[in-house]
Order: C-alpha cells, then sequence, then structure tokens
C-alpha cells in the first residue's frame, strides 16, 4: 500500500515520464521542492516497492505496476480538479484544494465523483444551472 508520500512521487515521476520521456531526481525534486537526497531515498524505496527501477545516474524508469500506478494517480487529479471547476471552485485555488484532499478520499469515492463528473460533463444544462445558482 502506497503511502501519500509514495503517490505524490509516484505521480510526479509519470508526469515527467509522459512529459520529457524521462524521469530524473533532480527534476522531481524541483517539481516537489524537496532536496535531491529526499528523491533519492523515496525512489530506492519505491524500487523495493516494484514501483519503479532505479539505477544512480540512469533515472528513473517505471514498472509496470507503477505505470499503471501513476496513470490511476494522475487521473485521480484530474477527476477531483474537473469536479472542483464544476462546482464553482476558483481556478487559482483548485490545484491546492485537489493536493490537500486527494489522499483522504477512497478510491470509492474517487469513483463515484468520476460517475458524477462524467454525468455532468453529458448534461450541460444541469452545468448552466449550477453556474446560474452561484452567481445568485
Amino acid at each position: 500500500m502506497a503511502t501519500p508520500g509514495m503517490e505524490d512521487y509516484l505521480e510526479q515521476i509519470y508526469l515527467h515520464i509522459e512529459r520529457n520521456g524521462v524521469a530524473r531526481a533532480s527534476d522531481i525534486a524541483d517539481s516537489l521542492d524537496v532536496l535531491p537526497s529526499s528523491v533519492t531515498k523515496m525512489v530506492q524505496r519505491l524500487d523495493r516497492e516494484g514501483y519503479v527501477y532505479y539505477e544512480r545516474y540512469k533515472g528513473i524508469e517505471l514498472t509496470e505496476k507503477g505505470l499503471a500506478f501513476g496513470r490511476k494517480l494522475v487521473k485521480r487529479h484530474d477527476i477531483l480538479e474537473e469536479f472542483l471547476r464544476i462546482i464553482g471552485v476558483k481556478e487559482e485555488k483548485i490545484y491546492d484544494d485537489v493536493e490537500g484532499i486527494e489522499h483522504h478520499l477512497s478510491w470509492n469515492a474517487i469513483d463515484r465523483i468520476a460517475d458524477l463528473v462524467e454525468t455532468l460533463e453529458q448534461n450541460p444544462e444541469f452545468k448552466e444551472k449550477l453556474k446560474a445558482e452561484r452567481k445568485k
């Protein structure tokens, strides 16, 4: 079972690989605003847990397990961002709010929120009605 810290690192590793084709400890450190030595320690742990392949000075690679979980973490983040956007949370608050709640919801809750987001996306009239209610 991954801890919230492990999830944050895996999410960033996944995003860096998706964007740049590679994830380096220095890039992850910059993204998470931590020291490179902290990244090294966590990546070694993720390697032991079977999420990444790590060899010093060679970058970080995701295992199949890490790739699947990284994809799931990014999807969770995206679902929560869209949900908060739909319900009218100010754009400048969304990222911090998602970071604050994403580790505290069960995967079942995330699945139900995803169902709700999908339903709302298919029902633009309701989304507009919700938006109009916020303006009152």
